[in-house]
């Protein structure tokens, strides 16, 4: 039931140590999220698991196959989208699919209808014949999905997928994606600085440093922080969170748009707050820490919005 088992994984770079003893393991079917600062080990790991860079030490496992050992029987199961672009944007659509396909050993009317079906997936039918340079990031990034869908991997790698679209390019993406893993059991491994995408995955793991600093489902992962958040908006805007430190010795600090307040009773503090400043909020609301939190509290050593100072 796992799909991807790495288990106490190292890779030097030189001197540098990228990853250091990285363990996780990726259940089958799943949407697997790595998340972490840049520097973290991600890529590395990614370059590790799509068998472009055989580890220092350690084992890694995809679909039961060792990356050392099993590359040429590894890379059939997978669909790899890194970030830098593989398409040639002088060639159309079809003439970079066609490409793609020939890579994975794929010809004749099996290639061609592959073409036509990861396409018509990918809402991007009507593209067929349309340079790759005359598209946009959207289109382009998941073009790259259907490419790397054509061979019908059971493993997708997408490291950084949507990085750089809008919000409706990355929309659009996710449904392709969704589309994609709905026609068959696939196994989505994928990093992102992106905390909405997060909670789209079914487990997280943070990386920081080379090293795995928590790993759980994004709900564990908010209820482990701790405590609540109130967040609370006014006409005075940042001089509130001042307000709110002098007057109920609270921890707030403004985001730009409102003020944050972390509290470990939210319920109770709720009055307690709406008593202490009569009439001067325009809005009041308790959540749950978000994914974003649990980012900078774990994985960049980020505590109540102070560096740690180890």
């Amino acid at each position: 039931m796992t799909a991807v088992d790495v288990r106490a994984l190292s890779h030097r770079y030189g001197e540098r140590l990228a990853l250091n003893r990285v363990s996780l393991a990726v259940p089958t079917g799943s949407i697997y999220g790595l998340l972490g600062p840049n520097g973290g080990g991600k890529s590395t790991l990614f370059r590790v698991l799509s068998t472009l860079l055989r580890p220092t030490d350690g084992t890694a496992l995809v679909l039961g196959r060792d990356v050392r050992t099993d590359a040429s029987k590894i890379r059939p199961l997978i669909g790899v989208v890194l970030q830098g672009s593989y398409l040639d944007g002088k060639l159309t659509v079809r003439e970079n699919l066609m490409h793609r396909g020939r890579l994975h050993g794929l010809h004749g009317a099996r290639l061609k209808k592959g073409i036509v079906d990861r396409l018509a997936q990918s809402g991007l039918a009507d593209r067929i014949s349309d340079r790759v340079e005359t598209l946009s990031g959207g289109l382009r990034r998941r073009c790259e999905l259907a490419g790397c869908m054509l061979h019908d991997p059971s493993v997708l790698l997408l490291d950084e997928p949507t990085a750089g679209l809008d919000p409706v390019a990355r929309a659009e993406f996710w449904t392709a994606l969704e589309a994609a893993k709905a026609e068959r059991d696939l196994t989505i491994l994928l990093t992102s600085h992106l905390m909405d995408e997060a909670e789209r995955c079914d487990r997280l793991a943070l990386l920081n440093a080379g090293e795995v600093v928590a790993e759980a489902t994004p709900d564990e992962l908010k209820s482990s922080m701790g405590y609540e958040v109130i967040t609370v908006q006014s006409s005075i805007g940042e001089d509130m969170a001042g307000r709110v430190r002098e007057r109920v010795d609270l921890d707030a600090e403004w985001t730009g748009e409102h003020v944050r307040i972390r509290v470990d009773d939210g319920k109770a503090w709720l009055g307690k707050l709406i008593d202490a400043f009569p009439g001067e909020f325009t809005s009041i609301t308790l959540s749950k820490p978000s994914i974003e939190d649990v980012f900078l509290a774990e994985a960049t050593g980020m505590a109540n919005g102070e560096e740690d100072a180890s």
